[in-house]
């Protein structure tokens, strides 16, 4: 570690400040496929009563409104923009996730990219580096504090989120590594989120502020704020106030290496990443089935498995991490996409009696992730199920293709005007952008009311 003696933040301030294009072109790709399925699921939730709500909230309160609202014609200032759009890209529970930690990293990190970059007319180049610098420092800071932060029930998107989202931010704002490692500083300080709220709209809150909040530690850090030196990692700093003693070893292995960007997946079911295996081993299992001949169907996995997903279904929300929810879904429509997770579904009668005959089981030989589906039939006969390395996870990625599909589904249950065809070819072309504000000052659809308005 230059060694012992440098703190955390100077540690990973220096990865920032001293890493360039250059050096990461080489996740590039997956910087835009990140960047993609981030539009994705922003897009899908753009119009949801969650966004419309802190949109209301917000606009009165706004600056110059001088940023995008994803899926939206409303513009506001960067920070209030940042909150709004990583809100929408966390409502659905469909965006990426970091499987080690269980981060989510766009959500926070490109929510703050996009609304700085389009303020300051970054270049693509600029916005895929601020990216994959911003998820490597908050992978590695959840790395080195899991699994006992989340365990303790901190939301980990949200607490590691901000220092993803204040590290980008300085990169993009051209800071030196002495005022970066003060942005992470400043950061700790901000860091907030917990797992009880998973199933509200109050956990897409702290998703918001993570995104905002690292935007405004930088900017703080810019103008001369300073923190202590060791706020993440020391005595009384925020890794042993929210967790243990850091892992430092975990938290710098592989540095300037290997990539924590490399490491992340993207989901395939608007669910908990650790359903998608019980999802699949249903839909697996389905072939043939007849519905009506189902007794008891019995899902074992990890206590994660259980911890997350044994729950009552009381709202949309819950329905997400849910294991009888998944299972019902999965067995009786064949799909688990974003309507099987809407009030319609949530409610409907054989839905809600099939979810009575699903149980939960602890198997801690089972590895977080995974799942047995085991289903009693009414005449004795028994069919199982096992997955561990569902569908979208690293061994069974997503394709390029299905990412572009996904967008274009997003847009679609949205209910937005925007050219998601124009989107998708900006994003895989980023690299070349000269200004971001060419991706995002006219992504309406030409002959769409909202364009004809702008062309006027």
């Amino acid at each position: 570690m230059a060694g012992a003696e440098a703190s955390i933040s100077e540690v990973l301030a220096r990865l920032v400040a001293e890493s360039s294009w250059p050096d990461l072109a080489g996740q590039g790709h997956e910087a835009k496929r990140s960047i993609l399925n981030f539009f994705a699921t922003a897009l899908g939730s753009c119009n949801d009563p969650a966004v419309t709500m802190a949109l209301a909230t917000l606009t009165p309160l706004s600056g110059p409104p001088a940023a995008i609202i994803i899926g939206r014609d409303e513009r506001l200032d960067p920070l209030s923009a940042a909150f709004v759009n990583a809100i929408s890209a966390n409502l659905l529970d469909f965006d990426d996730t970091h499987p080690e930690t269980i981060i989510h990293p766009a959500a926070p990190v490109a929510a703050a990219v996009l609304a700085l970059a389009e303020v300051h007319r970054c270049t693509g180049r600029d916005v895929l580096t601020a990216l994959i610098l911003g998820v490597d420092v908050e992978c590695r800071i959840g790395n080195a504090v899991s699994p006992g932060h989340y365990a303790r029930g901190w939301h980990i998107t949200s607490t590691c989120g901000i220092f993803g989202a204040a590290a980008a931010a300085a990169k993009l704002l051209n800071l030196p590594a002495e005022k970066i490692a003060h942005a992470l500083g400043i950061a700790a300080s901000q860091s907030a989120g917990i797992v009880e709220n998973l199933p509200s709209a109050a956990k897409n809150v702290s998703v918001g502020n993570s995104a905002r909040n690292g935007i405004f530690a930088a900017l703080l850090a810019q103008n001369g704020y300073q923190a202590a030196p060791r706020a993440i990692e020391g005595p009384l700093g925020w890794a042993r106030a929210m967790g243990d003693e850091p892992d430092l070893v975990r938290l710098t292995s592989g540095l300037r290496q290997s990539w924590e960007i490399a490491g992340n997946t993207y989901k395939p079911y608007p669910a908990g990443i650790v359903f998608h295996a019980v999802i699949d081993a249903c839909l697996k299992l389905r072939t043939g089935l007849a519905i009506d001949e189902i007794d008891e169907v019995v899902v074992s996995g990890s206590p994660l498995l259980l911890a997350r997903g044994n729950r009552e279904v009381r709202n949309e929300r819950d329905a997400r991490v849910s294991i009888h929810h998944c299972t019902a879904c999965a067995l009786i429509v064949g799909a688990a996409g974003v309507p099987e997770f809407t009030e319609a579904t949530v409610f409907r009668p054989d839905i809600v009696a099939f979810r009575q005959k699903v149980k939960a089981e602890v198997d801690r030989s089972m590895p977080d992730g995974a799942a047995r589906v085991v289903i009693r039939l009414k005449s004795g006969q028994v069919r199982s199920e096992t997955v561990t390395s569902p569908r979208g996870s690293l061994s069974d990625p997503l394709s390029d293709a299905e990412l572009e599909a996904k967008l274009r589904d997003g847009l679609r249950q949205g209910g937005s005007h925007w050219d998601g065809e124009r989107l998708i070819e900006a994003i895989w072309r980023l690299d070349e952008l000269a200004d971001m504000s060419a991706l995002l000052h006219h992504p309406a659809r030409s002959g769409s009311a909202a364009a004809t308005r702008r062309a006027r």
